[in-house]
């Protein structure tokens, strides 16, 4: 599929794809007989990857060392699962903060709604 049909299936800009594939995120896409970007199902699975990691918090630069190691193939396996465990311990820890933080907004709508109602 062309640039702009990715762009559909992927939510990203075409701008964003070819920044993704300027900076290595996107390596290897195939070029048409006019020497046009196209992409397959499998770059479409990769993105949805690449953005689940950037929504999870890693940051670029992150995704950027995993996708290198991707790259080399079968032998960095051990290497990419501990990135994702260091990260999954990062984002559980986040989802603590954040859960404990709902939880004081949701204690401090609490105590305004009594005071109005008490008004």
């Amino acid at each position: 599929m062309n640039i702009k049909k990715f762009s559909e299936a992927t939510k990203l800009t075409a701008y964003t794809v070819r920044y993704y594939e300027k900076m290595g995120l996107l390596k290897n896409i195939s070029r048409n007989s006019s020497g046009h970007r196209w992409f397959t199902e499998q770059d479409i699975v990769w993105v949805a990857f690449i953005k689940r990691l950037k929504d999870t918090g890693m940051p670029l630069e992150g995704i950027l060392k995993y996708a290198e190691l991707r790259e080399q193939g079968i032998s960095t396996s051990e290497q990419r699962m501990k990135m994702l465990q260091d990260h999954a311990l990062k984002l559980e820890e986040n989802i603590t903060e954040q859960q404990l933080n709902l939880k004081k907004l949701q204690q401090k709508i609490t105590y305004y709604s009594d005071v109005i109602k008490v008004q």
